[in-house]
Order: C-alpha cells, then structure tokens, then sequence
C-alpha cells in the first residue's frame, strides 16, 4: 500500500513534468508560484539524478513517526510532496515554533518601512512598566534582544503578563528561549498602528499567496496553515527575503536573522536556527551541547523548528526547501527544537538527494 501510493505520486509528477513545455532541470530560475491559485511547477526526481529508489523508506519512516505532511522544493518547483493519516494539501496544521520566523520577518518590514529600530528600547513603542523587572534593567531591552532570545528576562514559565516578566540577567548577557519574543508582536502593533495580524497580512502573507491563521492564545501565539503556504515561507527564506521580483524582507535585515545573532548561543539568529555551528543551546536549558544542530544535514542549512516536529530546512547552495508537518515523532517528549528525529530524517533525505 506505501509504495503503491509513492509510485502513484511519482507517476504524477513525471507525468507533469515530462509535459512541460521544457525539461526539468536543476539549474533552471527560480520558480515563484503565483500568488493565487493552486498551479505550481514541478521538477522529476529522476532529471534532478535523484536515487529514486529510496523514496520509498523516506516516505515509510515519515508515516511511522507521525507526519501529515512533507514537501521538498528544488529552484522553487515541487520535487516530491506526500501527505499522510488523511491530511490533504488543503488542510492546516500549526507551525508551533516554526512561525516565529514570520515574527521575525515581519519585524524585518516594519524596520524597513522606517516604523520601528530593532536596536531602539521595546519601551519605546508601548511605555515603561511592560515587565516587573527594574526600570534600569527593563530599559537595556531592545527589540534586537527579543529576536534573538537574549533578553535576560525570567523564563521559568511561560505566561507573558507583567507579574512574570521578572529579572535574572542583564540583556544580552543571557541565552533563554522564551514566549516574550511575542512582544515583537506588540511592538510592530504599536509601531505601525494597528493589530500585528491585518499588518502581517498585507505587509507578507498576501504578497506571496499563504493562507493561514493566527490562533492568539492565553499563551501560545501559533499560525496554522497549509504544508504548501509553509513552502512559499521557505521559498522567500531561500531568495533571502525576495519573492519574485519585489524584496518583501529587506535583504541585509535577512542575512542578518540567519547569521549568528549573539556570542551565547552560535546556533541562532534572528528566531531562526543555524546548522553546522561549533556549539548550541537548546530551549528550556542552559546546557551548551558542542558540535552541529544536525550532524548528518548540510553545514550551511538554517531551519524553522517547531514543538512537535514541525520542521522548515532551507539549504541555500541546493536551492533545496523542505516542509515537515504532523504530530510528534515521539508523542512521549514532543521537542521544543532539534531533536533526534532530525538526524534519522536527514539520513533518509540524504540517501535520496545525493
């Protein structure tokens, strides 16, 4: 039954590919679907050299652990796209954690369109007083600290209301993933004068044809969308925040989220998480684990993560975006970030891609 379904799939999009106007190529332009509408361009695995005797395992071991879906882009065009447990291209799943990344591109526009300085105080744009810190130490908090998890502010818990905004560490002085980098949210809000969502939307969302949701939680901020809306995220990720041809995220602000935003955690920019550093941290822990995020996946690969395993790997030099959405791979401890789920993923992406 699995392989009837991979070869069905597979038949597809050889199918779709070989009655292109033109061959599949890997070194073809970038391809941008447009922004409405369901047509998006493929590439075969067989014209791109992939061993597609091996797709069969990959797409085994995604079922087995949970998955609804996953998507592999090459130039922008879909490769291989499979959906499990009855999720369809249609459905939305939440991107949990992953989508603190469209936080931090939307902060990006709001600099860009000279709203806001991420290097200017978060008490700026709403007033002194947001945390129960000390006002001396509330005032060394920039927008900049919040995008890169260094505000030093207390995370033991979870609830981003003022009795919980404590104090243990100067910011920037202190690695500490926590729910407070949603006062983004609030700043872009307050900088731009209205509600972050309707400003999300137009300033991004719309622009590159996602669909989707915010559900806005007592605790929990999360986006829900299509597996495919993910992929157009990563595809502007890809471009260095360009779609087409129109830089929706400046590009340097870009190139900044994905470099190594502070000396602490070298794994991380800008809500995003960097591959083939010499050393990481990991959320809820002050533990510094040496060596890569991910051994067995690309040095320069840098990915949105989320709970539960929802992972977004953009690897630029492979013009190569990838997509996986479900439940926990491991119901028993569903991670914050990288897991060992990772790893045992890119040793199947690998045995196919290369």
């Amino acid at each position: 039954m699995k392989a009837t379904r991979f070869f069905l799939a597979l038949l597809l999009l050889s199918s779709i590919a070989c009655n292109s106007e033109e061959p599949a190529d890997p070194d073809q332009p970038m391809y941008f679907p447009l922004a409405t509408g369901s047509e998006w361009e493929t590439t075969s695995l067989s014209d791109l050299g992939w061993n597609e005797t091996e797709v069969p395992a990959l797409l085994d071991f995604l079922e087995e652990k949970n998955s609804k879906s996953f998507l592999i882009l090459v130039n922008g065009r879909i490769v291989l796209e499979e959906y499990f447990d009855g999720h369809s291209a249609t459905d939305t799943w939440q991107w949990n954690s992953a989508g603190k990344t469209l936080v931090a591109a939307t902060t990006g526009i709001a600099q860009q369109e000279g709203l806001l300085d991420i290097n200017a105080q978060v008490s700026e744009y709403f007033g002194i007083g947001w945390t129960s810190e000390p006002i001396e130490k509330e005032n060394l908090i920039t927008s900049r600290h919040l995008l890169t998890m260094s505000s030093g502010i207390n995370d033991e818990n979870e609830f981003i209301i003022k009795p919980y905004l404590t104090y243990p560490a100067d910011a920037g002085t202190r690695w500490s993933y926590h729910n407070v980098f949603q006062k983004l949210m609030d700043v872009v809000s307050a900088a731009s004068g209205q509600e972050f969502e309707p400003y999300f939307n137009s300033r991004l969302k719309y622009k590159i044809g996602m669909d989707g949701f915010w559900n806005f939680g007592l605790i929990f901020k999360i986006y829900h969308s299509s597996t495919r809306s993910m992929a157009r995220f990563g595809l502007l990720a890809l471009n260095e925040g360009k779609w087409n041809d129109e830089q929706v995220v400046d590009a340097e602000f870009f190139k900044q989220s994905i470099t190594t935003s502070q000396n602490i955690n070298p794994a991380y920019g800008y809500l995003w998480w960097l591959n083939g550093k010499s050393q990481f941290m990991l959320p809820e822990s002050q533990t510094v684990y040496p060596g890569p995020l991910i051994p067995s996946a690309p040095a320069e690969m840098f990915a949105a993560m989320g709970a539960a395993d929802q992972r977004l790997y953009v690897i630029p030099s492979k013009k190569l975006v990838i997509i996986r959405m479900g439940a926990a791979s491991n119901p028993s401890n569903p991670n914050f970030a990288v897991s060992g789920f990772d790893e045992a993923l890119w040793k199947k992406i690998n045995a196919v891609i290369n």
